[in-house]
Parts: structure tokens; C-alpha cells; sequence
């Protein structure tokens, strides 16, 4: 039987996601024009909507397209790179508009930094053991439990919630991806299937924690 998608389970899920990104996105925009935002609010929500469809859809077009070997290797690069640029992306609107200040522009400054060097990283030491990309990924995510305080003030404590709840999802996902434990259920389901699922969780909770409480 020909086979037209490289790992279905893997692109399409994360084709689903690309797709909620764009209507994310659109949402966002339009709701933050509704409310007449800021120019630097709709900057940061598209921002965030935008790194969102980025991954995905890189992600996707790693996972389902069917092609030779160093095609799939630069789609698999420009994928893992991908991960810093929605982590940075994630960062914006709770920077630039929920902290907003000297502050948010320091931390989301930070960030970017730390986002451009692990993708510099990413290139030149590509095939890193996964424990690695794994701990940076995880480490850049949980830095802004630093600002947990005054990110409390303006999202209040179900705004807090889903901000957690998203960091969560992903942690579980990094470990899950990095460490691969020898599970039964997660060897039979498989690891990388179920890191996609705990990824598009955390990024479902970030958006509605965006969404609801930020703008």
C-alpha cells in the first residue's frame, strides 16, 4: 500500500494545530480590536498567534511530508527551532501586555535572547542528547514563575491556573520526549504521539489563558 503521510498520527495532529493557530490568531486580533487595544497589545497577540502557527505548521510539514533523507533532516532542524520561537512567542503577551512596564520589556528581551541562541544552538550541535534541548526548552518555559506575583495582580487566580496548567502540559511533554520511560501504555501509544497531544494541550491552555485574561 503506497504511503502518502510520513508518520499520519505525528503531521496531523500538529496540522490540527496550525489550524486552530490561524483562527487563535484571528480571534485574538479581532477581539483586541474590539476592545480598542494598543498597537503594542495587537503586536504581541500576533506575535504569539503567528510563532503558534509557526511551529505547527513546520512541525506538520516535518511529520507528513515523504521525501529524502537531507530534506527531512532540514525539516527536522528548522522544526526543533521552531520550539524556542513559540516559547519566545508565548512570552509576549504576558510580557508586553500583562506586565507590561520596564519589566515585561526586560523579560520578553531575555527571552528572545535566549530564544535566538537555542536556535544558534540548534544548528550547530543539532543531534544533542534530547536530556539537553529538553532542559532548555523546560528551563526558558518556567522562568516567569519569577513574575508569578505581579502576573497574579492582573490574571487573577483562574488567569494563573491556566498558565500553570499550560507550563504543566509541556513539562510533561519535554520529559516524556527527553527521557522516552519505559511505560507500557506510553511505549504502546508511543512517545513522540503523545508528547504532540501533551503540546497542543499546552498551547490550547495558554491561548485561553491569553484569551480570557490577558487581553
Amino acid at each position: 500500500m503506497e504511503k502518502y503521510i510520513r508518520e499520519p498520527f505525528n503531521g496531523l495532529s500538529h496540522l490540527f494545530g496550525a489550524i486552530l493557530g490561524v483562527f487563535a490568531l484571528i480571534a485574538m486580533i479581532v477581539k483586541g480590536t474590539a476592545l480598542d487595544a494598543s498597537g503594542l497589545t495587537i503586536t504581541a497577540l500576533v506575535i504569539f498567534g503567528v510563532s503558534m502557527i509557526l511551529l505547527y505548521a513546520s512541525s506538520a510539514t516535518y511529520h507528513m511530508v515523504i521525501a529524502k533523507d537531507h530534506v527531512i533532516h532540514r525539516l527536522r532542524r528548522l522544526d526543533h527551532s521552531m520550539i524556542y520561537l513559540l516559547i519566545a512567542g508565548t512570552y509576549a503577551p504576558f510580557c508586553l501586555v500583562a506586565l507590561k512596564g520596564t519589566t515585561g520589556f526586560m523579560l520578553f528581551s531575555i527571552i528572545s535572547i535566549m530564544a535566538i541562541s537555542g536556535i544558534l544552538f540548534k544548528m550547530i550541535w543539532f543531534n544533542c542528547p534530547r536530556w539537553v534541548s529538553t532542559a532548555l526548552y523546560i528551563g526558558m518555559g518556567w522562568i516567569i514563575v519569577f513574575l508569578a506575583s505581579p502576573l497574579a495582580a492582573v490574571l487573577g487566580t483562574q488567569g494563573i491556573f491556566f498558565l500553570i496548567l499550560g507550563g504543566i502540559f509541556y513539562t510533561i511533554g519535554g520529559v516524556i520526549y527527553g527521557v522516552k520511560p519505559n511505560i507500557p501504555f506510553i511505549k504502546k501509544l508511543g512517545f513522540h504521539e503523545i508528547f504532540h497531544i501533551f503540546i497542543l494541550f499546552g498551547t490550547i491552555s495558554h491561548f485561553i489563558c491569553v484569551f480570557v485574561y490577558v487581553i
